[in-house]
């Protein structure tokens, strides 16, 4: 019974959908039934639609006029800053810290007192070698005086020759002993001079690692403290391999300045001047180091510090610029939206140049003067009439007089 069902259900079904076929081929049924079928099967169009063709809206943008401007043309690159030099003092004699004359991040000059150590122990050292070399002196001039004697005798005949070469040997062995215990009282002095610790070179003071009273040893493994020179300062950065030979022909004409900026400013932080190409180039990264020699004398760069620098190289004169918010780019490559006198879009390919700043230099495809759309670009197609900031909207045959139509918003330029 219910296989019977489904069976009369079925057929209705087939039927239902021939005699909707049948309808909606044959345009004269069609129309005789319209009353009974949906909208979307009248023959008829809408009564709300617009005869004609639709009129599209103008497109809201935000443009900007091609000026004409030299670029200067930079190589750049990335590295951090050195510093020219950096001693870890130590002590050069073993002994006691008695004083300590300078503090964390102090500015010194070479010839500054850092520390002292007792110097009694050294002192007593001298006085021990100055009686030393005081007592071969004397032994020295008494041998002279031997020598002397027993030469007048054996001028006389009183005096055996031997007697008289002995006594030579004695006065060149104490004259010997002599000279050592010159060299051992120069030393000790100069271990004396060593208990005052001063500052080798200029710079800046980093963390004292010891304090007074503690016992210090000669070159031992922990410094007292490290001074850093801090002005000058050199930027280290590598370049591109293939910019070697133009450099080194600038380098040989002119000196070569060099911008750089930190992470802590996006613009120029010091100037400096270019004065050393590395004599090899780094295989691993296809680079060659530079060097540039900064007097920091507001102390802006830190050794260790990342930097990222520029070199001027040339310069582009009477070149077109247009904002690079501008430049789009496709399969075809980089192109933009030229606006015309009639305030219509049109798509211009471009072939573009070096970067100045938030603009493009376009080395083809555009000319000063042309009014470029910086913002809207996704609402535009070629002849697409535009809105500009002023509200003013294209006049096309057939339009009228162009007007700042109701509803529509002016967009800034």
């Amino acid at each position: 019974m219910g296989f019977l069902m489904a069976r009369r259900v079925l057929i209705g079904l087939a039927i239902l959908l021939i005699v909707a076929g049948i309808v909606f081929l044959v345009p004269a049924l069609r129309t005789q039934v319209s009353g009974w079928l949906p909208s979307s099967f009248s023959t008829q169009a809408p009564k709300t639609r617009a005869k004609g063709k639709r009129k599209l809206r103008p497109a809201p943008v935000k443009t900007a006029i091609a000026v004409t401007r030299n670029v200067p043309i930079y190589l750049e690159g990335v590295g951090t800053i050195k510093a020219r030099s950096t001693v870890a003092i130590k002590s050069r004699i073993e002994g006691q810290l008695f004083e300590v004359l300078v503090r964390e991040g102090q500015t010194v000059r070479k010839g500054d007192v850092l520390f002292r150590l007792d110097p009694r122990p050294v002192q007593a050292r001298l006085k021990e070698v100055q009686a030393i070399l005081a007592r071969s002196r004397a032994n020295l001039d008494k041998a002279v005086a031997d020598v002397k004697r027993l030469s007048n005798l054996l001028a006389k005949g009183y005096s055996p020759r031997t007697q008289v070469d002995d006594a030579k040997t004695q006065v060149n062995m104490l004259a010997a002993t002599v000279r050592a215990s010159e060299a051992t009282a120069e030393l000790t002095q100069l271990n004396l001079d060593y208990a005052t610790i001063l500052s080798p070179i200029d710079g800046r003071v980093g963390g004292i690692l010891i304090t007074a009273g503690n016992i210090v040893k000669p070159n031992d493994t922990q410094p007292l403290l490290i001074i850093t020179e801090t002005k000058p300062v050199y930027a280290s950065f590598g370049v591109p391999e293939q910019y070697i030979d133009r450099i080194r022909a600038r380098m040989a004409t002119s000196q070569l300045t060099v911008e750089v900026s930190t992470q802590a400013s996006r613009t120029a932080a010091a100037t400096g001047r270019l004065f050393f190409i590395n004599n090899q180039v780094d295989t691993t990264t296809g680079t060659i180091e530079l060097l540039a020699r900064f007097n920091n004398d507001d102390e802006r760069l830190v050794p260790g510090q990342f930097i990222r620098a520029r070199i001027l190289l040339s310069t582009l004169e009477n070149a077109v610029l247009a904002p690079s918010r501008a430049i789009q780019i496709n399969q075809a490559g980089h192109y933009l939206w030229v606006v015309r006198p009639d305030n219509t879009a049109e798509q211009r390919s471009v072939v573009t140049g070096p970067d100045d700043g938030d603009d493009v230099a376009i080395n083809k495809g555009l000319r000063a003067g042309e009014r470029v759309v910086t913002d809207g670009q996704l609402r535009l197609f070629p002849g697409a009439r535009v809105l500009l900031g002023d509200g003013t909207v294209a006049k096309l045959p057939g339009d009228g007089k162009s007007k700042r139509r109701k509803g529509d918003k002016a967009a800034r330029p």
